[in-house]
This record gives structure tokens, sequence and C-alpha cells, in this order.
């Protein structure tokens, strides 16, 4: 039963997820490269571009967001997804003086082990589904305000006997002032090419243009982070068949007003988040995304879809992340980080 749901959701993904991120359905490869894999990125609605601490995850989101206070940091994330599928992410940083800031880093997501079969129904063996990025950053100050970065993307995609490859490139800008405890950042993500279809025809990879806003809360240990996603395409709404379009008891058509499809167009670019930063090393994450609720939930019990938790942890020398986001009524995944710094671990003399 749970191969035969994996194998649901690995067709679903990849004709269908395009379709959840707000794209034309089947239409884009690559669609892993859209997860949120940081804890801390997942508990705060998904997307995060415009915070910059000395947190390697981030630059995950955002490539200028990678500077020297990561140097010798390593981060490892893993996600516990829908049945026996998985996915996470590792990544090291170092920089060097005059020349800049580097990181490496590989995501991967594993679909399992399926059964095989004939047109007949006979078993004819196993086979497996995995995709894979290898990412390079870099990054380097332009002042003491100003950075910008970028991340090359080397993708390897294996669905049975199936090979694609391709490359992909993430270019952004953070804008931060320490001094008003606020920073804004652009992103332009996955600029790129399959050069290795799976048959025959090229696909366009999920490019997307981000743009973000953080504040922390003077005299108060609150942070808001404001996000705007898929600003390369205005109008993400689809056609639901399972809304009703008719009036079940007079037989009219439902007309929504103009204000209320200007509204929820608007919105379905917006992702918020929180933080309640309570000590140095503890911290609480709230988030909410309006895309993902109104794509995912049910009309007849919505609950709490969009919505997603977590928290910040240090503990010795090591960062633990947690968070939870809620996908649907049936639930959502759990995603967990660790990291350190390296050089913590010893004193040069």
């Amino acid at each position: 039963m749970k191969k035969a749901f994996r194998l649901i959701c690995l067709c679903f993904f990849f004709l269908s997820a395009p379709l959840l991120y707000s794209q034309s359905g089947g239409n884009n490869i690559y669609e892993f490269l859209n997860l949120a894999v940081p804890a801390r990125v997942a508990s705060l609605g998904g997307n995060l571009i415009s915070v910059k601490d000395n947190d390697l995850n981030l630059s995950f989101q955002n490539p200028s967001l990678l500077d020297s206070t990561m140097h010798n940091s390593l981060s490892l994330s893993y996600i516990d997804y829908f049945t026996d599928i998985r996915y996470g992410y590792a990544a090291y940083a170092r920089t060097y003086k005059g020349i800049g800031n580097f990181s490496a880093g590989m995501q991967f997501l594993d679909y399992g082990s399926f059964t095989a079969a004939a047109v007949t129904g006979e078993i004819t063996g196993q086979f497996s589904a995995s995709e894979y990025a290898l990412n390079l950053g870099y990054s380097r100050p332009l002042d003491s305000m100003f950075s910008v970065g970028a991340t090359l993307k080397t993708i390897y995609s294996k669905l049975d006997e199936y090979l694609s490859l391709g490359n992909a490139l993430d270019i952004g800008g953070i804008y931060n002032n320490n001094r008003r405890n606020i920073s804004a950042a652009l992103v332009i993500k996955n600029i790129g090419k399959e050069w290795k279809t799976y048959h025959i025809v090229h696909e366009p990879l999920p490019f997307e243009i981000q743009m973000g806003v953080s504040k922390k809360i003077p005299h108060a240990p609150f942070r808001v982070n404001f996000t705007l996603i898929h600003l390369e395409k205005w109008n993400l709404t689809y056609v639901d068949p399972t809304v009703p379009t008719v009036d079940p008891i007079t037989g009219d058509p439902i007309v929504k007003s103009k204000l209320s499809i200007f509204g929820d167009k608007l919105a379905r670019h917006f992702v918020f988040g929180g933080e309640v930063l309570l000590t140095k090393n503890f911290n609480l994450r709230v988030g909410y995304n309006y895309l993902r609720r109104q794509e995912l939930k049910l009309e007849t019990r919505s609950g709490i879809a969009g919505f997603s938790f977590g928290f910040g942890l240090k503990i010795y020398k090591f960062n633990l992340s947690y968070g939870f986001a809620k996908y649907h009524l049936a639930g959502g995944p759990n995603h967990f980080t660790i990291s350190t710094n390296l050089s913590d671990f010893y004193t040069r003399k």
C-alpha cells in the first residue's frame, strides 16, 4: 500500500506540482528545487530570503546571504516527507579574504523503490526514482549594507531508466541596515536549461522572482518577515472543478466581486513569517502561506492548511531547528536541521 501511494505521489509531483506552485501544470521540470528544505525556512512559510544573520541554511534561499560569519560552517537538513519519500540537504561554507564567500551543498530527493510490472500485471522487478542538485555558491559584499551572490546548480534526475541533466542559476541581492534592523532582498531563481531530456522534449525550469523584507521590532523580541513570491506571473489562480460555480438552492451562478477576485490574486503572492526571539539560544517561529492554503485546503474543511510552526534551539556548539508545515488535512512533513561551526571545536594558537 505504501509503495503504491509513493508511486502516486511520484506521478502527482511531476505532473501536478507545477500547478501547486501556480505554474502551468506539467510544463516545468525539477520542481524539487522549490521544496523548502531548512527547518527554519519551512516553519516561516516556506520562503525566507531577507534575514541576514549567521545561518548558513538561509543562503539556500538567497545566495547573497552567504557571508564571512559562516566561515567553516556545516549544516545538515532532513525531511520526513509523506510515506517513505525523503529529502534533505547538506552544505558547507568557507571565506577567502579578498576573494569572497563560497559554499558547496548537495540537495537530494529519494522516492524509494517501486515494483515494476508489465501491462499484463506480471512482476518484472524493481525500479527507483531520485533527484540530486549539486549547489556551488558565491557571494561578496559591495559595501557595508549591500551584498550580492549567485548559486550554480547542477541537476541530476533519474526516474527508472529515464535520465535528465540540467543546470540552474540563482542570483540574489540583499540590503541590510543593522542600525534600523531592517533588510530587503531580491532573488531570481532557477535560470537555466535542461541539457539531457527524459524523452526528446526539453522542458523549462521552475523560474521564479522573489522579493522580501524583514524587520526586527524595536525594543521587542520579535522579527517579522514578508516575502513576495512568483513575481514573474500575476495570475496564480486556476479553475478548481471541486469548487461549486452554481448555487445548489437557487441554481443561480455564483459570481465573485471584482474586489474579491483582485484580493485573492494579490494575496497568493504573499508569505508571512514571524520569530519570537526569546533568548540567544531559543526562539519560536510561525508562518503563513496563502497560496499553499488556497491550493491544498478542502472546501468542506480547510483546517490549518498553509500554516507552519517551529523553533530554534542552541545546545553547546550546535544549532538545532525543527519545522512543521501543514499542507493538508492528511498532515505535513517534519523538517529537521542541525548546524555548527567547525572552528568552535578547536582553538588556533
